[in-house]
């Protein structure tokens, strides 16, 4: 059977892994998904090495709406 992965496009952004901080349990994940504008998402460690997560990568970011953070600088 077919895995099959419903997402709506409200909620996947593309960019490229400009920064990778892996941990023990979690890693930080900062995508630039536009010149100057940077993502940063914190998943599990045993994601990102099942993922194949590394700098340089081009992956898209699907985000759950209920764990939306917004700041500046």
């Amino acid at each position: 059977m077919e895995n099959i992965v419903k997402i709506s496009a409200h909620n996947a952004l593309k960019g490229e892994i400009v920064k990778l901080v892996m941990g023990p349990v979690s890693t930080e994940v900062t995508l630039e998904i536009a010149k100057g504008v940077k993502v940063v998402s914190s998943i599990t460690s045993t994601s990102a090495k099942r993922l194949g997560l590394k700098k340089g990568r081009s992956v898209y970011a699907v985000i759950k709406a209920s764990s939306v953070m917004i700041a500046t600088e």
